[in-house]
């Protein structure tokens, strides 16, 4: 993979195998790839109640997607955080839930303990994918996951980043 200091610019930088778009690599490149604030943040995604720190490096976002993995090693879990894997399924799951082989995470909580997310979910597009981020508090019960931007390029955009 690679860090970004030492990327080779004509390679793809990929996370869990899929292409981190070279919007988001420019951003983090630059620094601006951050919190937009509360007030964005309501706007954006209203059900959303705890805090967030956007992940500012390649590495940490690999590493935070990987860390998906063990949660899908028992049911209670995979379950309540509505996260499946693609492989192994003849159709692959949709929203609400998360296909953790088809996403990388941008954002989690700041809080040890909250376990929530925001995703880039590669099933809609592999090169500018829809971002979504986990619900908890909607509905009672497991996690939804619901989109937040149908193209990161659009939550770039509504971020003003």
């Amino acid at each position: 993979m690679g860090t970004l200091g030492e990327h080779d610019s004509r390679m793809p930088v990929r996370i869990r195998s899929l292409v981190v778009p070279p919007l988001l690599l420019t951003l983090l490149r630059e620094g601006r790839w951050r919190h937009p604030g509360e007030t964005t943040l309501v706007r954006m995604m209203p059900w959303f109640e705890d805090p967030l720190r956007f992940l500012t490096s390649v590495e940490v976002m690999a590493g935070e997607s990987g860390a998906l993995d063990s949660l899908t090693e028992d049911d209670a879990s995979d379950h309540l955080f509505r996260l499946a894997r693609r492989t192994g399924q003849s159709e692959p799951p949709d929203l609400p839930w998360l296909d953790i082989d088809k996403s990388i995470l941008i954002a989690v909580n700041e809080r040890p303990g909250d376990d929530v997310a925001i995703a880039l979910d590669y099933r809609t597009d592999p090169t500018d994918p829809r971002v979504v981020a986990s619900d908890f508090w909607t509905e009672p019960g497991p996690c939804a996951w619901r989109e937040v931007a149908p193209t990161f390029s659009t939550l770039v955009d509504a971020f003003d980043l």
